[in-house]
């Protein structure tokens, strides 16, 4: 499965790059777990974060930084088979996992839930 990681990357930072380089951190440290386990792991980041340096509005709140970061997430999304919630609280999160149900996707809330492929 192409298994989206989704959880806390600016939520209770107020932008601090140190605290948004953490929390990428944390969303990557699930993504080996889920390779072991025979799928392919995806974190929107790794995705809208280089677009958005080319954007030239590399700081959050900027408005190309805002119409790339989520709405990437949310076009993966769209190409994913399922959606691994890390704990933590944030809102994007909360709207990818929504996103996710609606489209019946399976959401995991750990990675022991997720099955060996």
């Amino acid at each position: 499965m192409l298994i989206l990681i989704a959880g806390p990357y600016r939520c209770g930072t107020k932008d601090n790059p140190w605290m948004l380089r953490e929390n990428l951190s944390k969303l990557e440290a699930a993504a080996l777990p889920l390779f072991r386990l025979g799928h392919i792991p995806l974190i929107g980041e790794w995705v809208s974060l280089p677009l958005i340096r080319l954007s030239g509005s590399p700081k959050p709140g900027e408005p190309e930084y805002e119409k790339i970061l989520y709405p990437v997430a949310h076009q993966l999304l769209a190409k994913c088979d399922a959606v691994l919630r890390l704990d933590g609280a944030s809102q994007s999160a909360d709207e990818e996992v929504r996103l996710a149900k609606e489209r019946g996707l399976q959401v995991y809330y750990c990675v022991e839930e997720v099955p060996y492929a």
